[in-house]
């Protein structure tokens, strides 16, 4: 699906995110990337085989909480 030189990483890769968003809409929270990855504003994906990835969630580290930026 991807034509970029070097080619993006594939919808099965732990980097898929890294492939290029061809379409976009903030909007309505989405966004497709070239190796059919559909990406959403809460960190989730729906691969193209119909898979889905739940959001993953930022959790500090206990050693970062309650210390000051």
């Amino acid at each position: 699906m991807c034509q970029h030189q070097p080619h993006c990483p594939p919808a099965g890769a732990p980097d898929r995110e890294a492939a290029c968003l061809i379409a976009f809409h903030p909007e309505q929270g989405w966004g497709l990337l070239c190796n059919g990855v559909v990406i959403f504003e809460d960190n989730g994906e729906l691969l193209p085989d119909g898979r889905s990835v739940p959001p993953r969630m930022y959790r500090p580290r206990r050693e970062n909480l309650g210390r000051a930026a």
